[in-house]
């Protein structure tokens, strides 16, 4: 059975102040909230055990859930005695998420991502985990070698570099795009506890595993944590 995770349990300060009274995954686009967009992609392509991480406002998230039926078992990552970011609440999560590789899903990314393919190009890479990523303007970019294999990361504002993986050879910058499959064997690498981003944890596991990039540079993909990404999204999903 194909399993997944929704990161739902941010603050979403950037959509204030439509995230005063309510939670980032709650926010809708033409009448669907952000959680019910993604959980039914997720339930297209065959996901049927789905866990969500709650905090801001969980008691909304969790009534909301309730009330609905998309066709698999949606599983609640209760974070609301401290919000642990991706890395801690992946790891929270563990327990849900052992069995086969799963998918992890930041619920304020929206995208017409092939998920069948995604998978198939994780099989055959024997990786720890594969990122998808997209060639866009940001300040920060993952960095990989010539066989798309992770190397380090980098905040190009603040000229900051850590790589972890040694090379004398050239890498590529590709920027993150919230959308990932990983293997359960990454839950015997952590070292960090409490709130920590997935990335510090690629970044530990680079030296030794296999972390590979999957191109998404067409088609839609949008993160709209933002509100004039929003407000693009409600236009092109009219």
């Amino acid at each position: 059975m194909k399993k997944a995770m929704i990161f739902a349990a941010g603050l979403g300060t950037r959509l204030r102040p439509l995230t005063n009274d309510r939670p980032k995954a709650m926010v809708e686009i033409n009448g669907r909230t952000l959680l019910e967009i993604n959980i039914r992609k997720l339930v297209k392509f065959g996901f049927r055990e789905i866990v969500v991480n709650v905090h801001h406002f969980a008691d909304l998230v969790i009534d909301f859930l309730e009330q609905q039926d998309f066709g698999a078992e949606i599983i609640i990552s209760d974070e609301r005695g401290l919000l642990l970011e991706t890395g801690g609440g992946l790891k929270k999560a563990a327990g849900f998420l052992q069995e086969g590789p799963f998918l992890l899903h930041n619920v304020d990314v929206i995208s017409d991502l092939d998920l069948h393919l995604l998978f198939e190009a994780h099989q055959k890479n024997n990786a720890l985990a594969t990122l998808v990523t997209r060639q866009r303007k940001t300040s920060r970019y993952l960095l990989f070698d010539e066989n798309n294999t992770l190397h380090g990361w980098t905040n190009v504002n603040e000229g900051v570099v850590r790589q972890r993986r040694p090379t004398e050879n050239d890498l590529y910058f590709k920027a993150f795009s919230g959308i990932h499959i990983i293997e359960p064997e990454i839950f015997t690498l952590f070292r960090r506890k409490g709130k920590f981003s997935i990335i510090d944890t690629y970044l530990d596991c680079a030296k030794n595993h296999v972390i590979k990039n999957y191109d998404n540079d067409t088609g839609l993909w949008l993160d709209v944590g933002k509100p004039e990404t929003l407000e693009k999204a409600r236009l092109l999903l009219s």
